[in-house]
């Protein structure tokens, strides 16, 4: 179901569906859970940290961002745009520090997820509701048609890269050290920093805030906007999910052209993507080339959708999410 205090209040429910069913996935919750207890602990060593470790922890936003939304989403998951090495490397290491899995991992499960949208085959199904689509899915072991899935996609690109097979060999104690270590010994270094503080601030709390603006284009972009490209999809455009993942919330315009570089119909001055502005100046100086774009398969899909509108073919209408079809049964009897 959507964002609500029912929602809040069938979790414990849920939680004890799964564990009754076996279905919890143990060493992923007590990792998510852990997070979340030192990522709190970090808000009360802020006080503790110099301006430039305040200043440090909030670069690392986007430049464990960019590790998602540059790297890992439109570079390896949708070849979207050709990168040179040093590109690659420097992406794998953001990526890193956004420790949300190995590069190749992350692509497998994002590649099924845009084939198999809103299905059990959707690793972060949206139809099981926002907690699902947001975290909920890393408590639980993975449906049955998600694991399906996977085996029968190609990954073969990303086995021939040798960055992400690094990475890959490394994972999880590189990232980790990456994520939590790496930014402390950089405010120990440059400035003096007191290690811990760092550790918490610049590490945990910054990794637990961009773990949920990632998880936000799962759950509120599937949820809550407007849907100009594709009035059929759940995917939506949703400008305050692109400002927390620096770019990600025009979600209905990417699963419509999933190819594009962008992400997005617009640039930067007209749609918040700096991950479109980052991956721009990256060509501009040919680092990276080759970018995609769905612009042209738009202009004719509008002019076919203008065509119907004028011949007074009305547009096609989502199906009702299960939530939906519950208020709506619940309206009639009353």
């Amino acid at each position: 179901m959507d964002l609500s205090i029912k929602m809040l209040s069938e979790i414990p429910s849920v939680i004890r569906h799964h564990y009754q069913a076996g279905t919890i996935n143990w060493p992923m919750g007590i990792y998510i859970t852990l997070v979340h207890v030192i990522g709190i602990v970090g808000f009360t060593k802020i006080m503790e940290c110099s301006k430039e470790t305040l200043m440090w922890a909030f670069l690392l936003w986007p430049i464990s961002g960019f590790g998602i939304t540059v790297g890992v989403h439109r570079l390896w998951s949708h070849r979207s745009y050709s990168a040179s090495f040093p590109v690659r490397l420097f992406l794998m290491l953001c990526n890193s520090i956004a420790n949300q899995g190995s590069i190749y991992h992350w692509a497998r499960d994002h590649r099924v997820h845009h084939k198999y949208s809103e299905t059990d085959a959707d690793p972060h199904n949206a139809m099981r509701g926002f907690f699902f689509a947001h975290m909920g899915w890393l408590y639980v072991k993975k449906h049955p048609e998600v694991i399906r899935a996977g085996k029968e996609l190609d990954f073969s690109d990303l086995n021939e890269d040798p960055v992400v097979m690094f990475q890959k060999k490394l994972d999880p104690w590189f990232a980790l050290y990456m994520c939590f270590v790496f930014p402390a010994q950089i405010a120990v270094k440059f400035w003096g920093e007191s290690f811990w503080p760092a550790f918490f601030v610049a590490g945990a709390l910054r990794y637990m805030l961009v773990l949920h603006f990632t998880w936000l284009v799962n759950s509120a972009a599937h949820l809550y906007g407007d849907h100009p490209y594709d009035v059929v999809s759940y995917p939506s455009e949703n400008p305050y999910v692109s400002f927390f993942a620096v770019g990600e919330g025009w979600h209905n315009w990417h699963h419509k052209y999933p190819f594009d570089y962008a992400a997005s119909e617009y640039g930067i001055s007209s749609q918040f993507n700096p991950s479109k502005l980052f991956i721009d100046m990256l060509a501009a100086v040919g680092l990276v080339w080759g970018r995609k774009r769905g612009t042209a398969a738009w202009d004719m899909g509008r002019v076919r959708r203008d065509r119907d509108r004028e011949a007074g073919v009305p547009l096609p209408k989502p199906a009702p999410r299960p939530w939906e079809v519950v208020k709506s049964n619940n309206s009639k009897q009353d």
